[in-house]
This record gives C-alpha cells, structure tokens and sequence, in this order.
C-alpha cells in the first residue's frame, strides 16, 4: 500500500537526485545513502517510517 502522496514523492526524487548527483561529482559517503533512500522511497511511493509512525500523505479515492 502507498503511504506517500505525489508531492512528497516529487521532492524525495528531486531531494534524492541532487544528493546523488553531488556526492557522485565527489566523494562518495555516508550522505549518499540518505539519496539513495530517498531516491527510492518517492519512486516506490512507500515509506517503511511512515508506517511506523502512522502517517500517510497519499490521498484517499473519495468513495461515493
């Protein structure tokens, strides 16, 4: 089930892209994980810690 919405998922890509991409330019550290996390958090649209702690940023379909 995906608890994170298209706009988080949007900045986590975004986030993710930017940490890899400067940390790839450079040294490559332990920084460069949280891109990768991050990275595939918004493509997957799950996050485990938000499971964790309850929270869902993705909208609901609106039933009738």
């Amino acid at each position: 089930m995906k608890n994170v919405g298209q706009t988080d998922r949007l900045f986590r890509i975004l986030i993710g892209l930017g940490i890899l991409v400067f940390f790839l330019i450079g040294t490559w550290s332990a920084w460069a994980y949280l891109g990768v996390l991050l990275l595939a958090t918004g493509l997957i649209g799950y996050c485990p810690l938000y499971s964790v702690f309850r929270v869902n940023t993705n909208r609901k379909p609106l039933t009738g």
